[in-house]
């Protein structure tokens, strides 16, 4: 498969403008945008690992910065945005509305692949997008601060954290059972919150592929 070319891509949510790296490979039926936690931006090298393994099975992927520079400057020094999920929710909506809008991608199936915190934000994303989003996976995520709306998500969720993150797993498993679609939890042994381990997050990247693939493609054959 030909590689997709990177395109920086620069969007409006709400009353701020965020940039994002857009990747279509040719013939994509399917989009997923990367929500991004906890300090991190597009330029994450675990989620860009991540992205190419999508992207080597034909979907196309928006990593986008959720947090403007200035933004992401305060949350360095105070860490406090990272864990406003409301906020994240709402930049996570802003850039899939730009997709839908934007020509090249209008009529991709959107999924969501959140990380950390981000995946809170994806999953409050996909609770106010139900008929927008088909799917969605958390890497080491925090989902169980999205609690209150976990039963509103239509989306068939995977939910994959490290063996040996023992406080995320109980998180994760708080989460799980307030889903109520099509939902896995994964647990990769001996990886730790970072999957830094050797082959951690080949799993991660395997899993993810594998669940977007399925549920994507289900609804985009529908």
């Amino acid at each position: 498969m030909k590689d997709a070319v990177e395109r920086i891509v620069r969007l409006k949510s709400g009353s701020v403008t965020l940039e994002g790296a857009l990747r279509i490979p040719p013939g994509a039926a399917s989009i997923v945008l990367f929500a991004h936690g906890s300090g991190s931006s597009r330029h994450s090298p675990r989620n860009r690992y991540v992205a190419q393994s999508l992207e080597e099975a034909g979907l196309a992927t928006l990593l986008i910065d959720l947090l403007t520079a200035a933004e992401k400057r305060e949350d360095d020094r105070t860490a406090r945005l990272r864990f406003d999920i409301h906020l994240l929710a709402e930049r996570v909506m802003g850039a899939t509305d730009w997709l839908l809008e934007n020509a090249e991608t209008a009529h991709l199936r959107t999924g969501y692949f959140g990380a950390s915190t981000g995946a809170a934000a994806a999953l409050a994303a996909a609770a106010e997008r139900p008929d927008t989003v088909g799917a969605v996976v958390s890497r080491g995520g925090r989902p169980d601060l999205a609690l209150p709306v976990l039963n509103r998500v239509r989306a068939p969720t995977l939910l994959i954290v490290g063996g040996r993150d023992l406080p995320v797993i109980d998180m994760n498993r708080e989460a799980l059972e307030q889903l109520h679609v099509a939902k896995r939890l994964e647990i990769v042994p001996g990886a730790t919150h970072l999957f830094e381990e050797p082959g951690a997050l080949e799993q991660v990247a395997r899993l993810a592929r594998e669940w977007f693939v399925v549920h994507l493609s289900a609804l985009t054959n529908a």
